[in-house]
C-alpha cells in the first residue's frame, strides 16, 4: 500500500539542487527545478553511486551521475546516456503548502 512520507520543506532545496533522503530502506534523490520537485532512486543503475551528488540539468529535467556521466530523466527514471542502460525508480511528489513528501510503496 502506498505511503506518503514528508521529507523536507520547500525552501530546504534551492532551484537546481539535488539532495539525498533516506525513506525507510529507500535512498531517494529529491531534485528541485524551479518550483517543481522530482524524486528518483538515488542509486545509479550502472554502478551503486549517489545520483544526488551529480549535476542537475535543469533545461533537460535530467540528473547526471557524478561517477561515470550517465544521465537520467527525472520524470521517468530512464537513462538518457551511457554507460547506464537500466532505469531507476521514480516516486510521486506531493507539495502541500511548504511540505514536500514522496509517495513510496
Amino acid at each position: 500500500m502506498p505511503e506518503t512520507v514528508r521529507i523536507c520543506r520547500r525552501d530546504d532545496l534551492a532551484p537546481g539542487e539535488a539532495r539525498r533522503f533516506d525513506v525507510g530502506d529507500l535512498r531517494v534523490a529529491l531534485v528541485r527545478i524551479g518550483d517543481d520537485f522530482y524524486a528518483i532512486g538515488d542509486r545509479c543503475s550502472h554502478e551503486d553511486f549517489s545520483l544526488a551528488e551529480g549535476e542537475v540539468w535543469e533545461a533537460e529535467a535530467e540528473i547526471e551521475c557524478a561517477r561515470h556521466g550517465s544521465t537520467f530523466d527525472l520524470r521517468t527514471g530512464a537513462p538518457c546516456s551511457l554507460p547506464a542502460t537500466t532505469p531507476v525508480p521514480v516516486f510521486d511528489v506531493v507539495v502541500d503548502d511548504d511540505d514536500v513528501s514522496v509517495v513510496v510503496r
